[in-house]
């Protein structure tokens, strides 16, 4: 065996609490039981921890740690057009690259195993993703604004990285055009048809603020989503992020096509772009995961907190605190990820990936202990989050990131937005 994680309780098929040992090899789980003996590289003591999936990020555009907290308390379009969009165009490869780091030291600080991701520079992405031992979902975002050179570079572009491939078990490469009001109907119709020749998931923004909502409407004469249903855009490998604003016909049309919405309730009302009816989706059979979105719109990238948020959300806007219950939410950020993704993960059990997660049970916030799922979605914090196992790679162990050195990182980070930031003209912006 590879690592054998020792006395723990474990959190088997996200169903009870039993105490075992993990036995991993070739980063998945071989056996979950009382009695393991075998031999092993590294044996973890795990007497005073609970074993439970790791968390996946499905929505994030992870290298915008570099705008954290550069342009807040904006509307979308404001943000996006007077702030986001013209730093984005001073981006460097090594901005990208270093970026991508620190967010991925945040997120498995925060019990994050693998997160989807739509950015820019994505071999800088992949790089980054493979180095600190993350599992990750990448693409690049893709915008043309009508014009059909531009859409045609795009698609040139994305079908490189797909004949390419990625040398990594890791790391797999997704499309990504960034909306129905960035993105010609021309485009998005080349982009299903190169997904589907490949068999990749499309990871797309869709119907996030009302504003977007009502341009389709007065323009088009259809919701965002029945736009892209009437072009045959829609199916089970679209990732849907947002999908905050819609009408009784667009929830029975993304139940008919199967598609995956991914919930993003902090950058949502941080934006002030509404409440997505997460409970009639769940209720009408729909896949729902959850996201943090970039950290330039949430600000954060912790996904315990977006399970939080998540649940109170829905009780608040039904008025109704029976509904949409802690170990639905954990689902979320588990199991229903793992479908959309359609990875093996997101559960501790024989044969599954294994992408862990060690609770530290010593910390106040899990104590007294009665329900696991009550304690995940609405008491811990990172402060709990002792260590992380991704593909059976011990990543982080004893709070501490094993895999790279974080000084480093932080120091070449820092670098990196000053050299971003000087040359977009927002230097100062910077307290450093």
């Amino acid at each position: 065996m590879d690592i054998i994680i020792k006395n723990c309780l474990v959190l088997y098929e996200n169903s009870y609490l039993k105490r075992a040992s993990i036995a991993i090899s070739d980063g998945i789980i071989k056996e979950v039981s009382e009695n393991i003996e075998n031999e092993a590289n590294l044996i973890l003591d795990a007497r005073d921890k609970i074993a439970i999936p790791g968390f996946i990020n499905m929505h994030t555009h992870a290298a915008m740690t570099l705008f954290r907290g550069v342009a807040d308390d904006l509307s979308l379009m404001k943000w996006l057009k007077e702030e986001i969009w013209p730093m984005e165009k001073n981006l460097k490869p090594e901005h990208v690259y270093f970026g991508t780091l620190v967010a991925a030291i945040e997120m498995i600080k925060s019990g994050t195993t693998c997160f989807n991701d739509m950015y820019f520079y994505i071999d800088e992405v992949i790089k980054a993703c493979r180095d600190i031992g993350i599992r990750a979902y990448v693409s690049f975002a893709m915008f043309d604004f009508g014009n059909e050179d531009v859409a045609e570079r795009n698609i040139k572009e994305a079908e490189k990285y797909l004949n390419k491939g990625v040398k990594s078990d890791i790391v797999k490469i997704t499309l990504a055009p960034h909306a129905p009001y960035t993105c010609s109907e021309y485009l998005l119709k080349k982009t299903k048809e190169l997904a589907d020749k490949y068999n990749v998931l499309i990871h797309t923004h869709i119907s996030e603020s009302k504003d977007e909502f009502v341009k389709f409407l007065k323009e088009k004469g259809k919701t965002p989503i029945e736009y892209l249903n009437d072009m045959g855009f829609l199916g089970e490998n679209v990732l849907a992020a947002h999908c905050v604003w819609t009408t009784n016909k667009d929830i029975e049309i993304l139940k008919r096509n199967n598609v995956n919405v991914i919930h993003n309730p902090v950058s949502n009302m941080k934006l002030a772009n509404g409440i997505a009816r997460i409970y009639e989706m769940m209720r009408n059979g729909i896949n729902i995961c959850l996201g943090t979105d970039g950290a330039a719109s949430n600000n954060n990238l912790n996904i315990i907190e977006e399970m939080k948020l998540a649940a109170i959300l829905q009780k608040f806007r039904y008025k109704n605190p029976e509904i949409l219950k802690a170990e639905d939410v954990f689902k979320f950020a588990t199991i229903n990820a793992a479908k959309a993704l359609g990875e093996k993960t997101g559960m501790i059990k024989e044969g599954y990936k294994a992408d862990i997660v060690l609770l530290d049970m010593k910390n106040t916030r899990v104590l007294p202990l009665t329900n696991i799922f009550s304690h995940i979605v609405y008491s811990i914090d990172s402060s709990c989050i002792d260590t992380v196992i991704i593909n059976g790679r011990l990543v982080m162990y004893n709070k501490k990131i094993v895999t790279i050195d974080e000084r480093y990182v932080y120091e070449k980070f820092l670098n990196a937005v000053l050299d971003l930031y000087e040359s977009s003209g927002k230097r100062d912006k910077l307290i450093l």
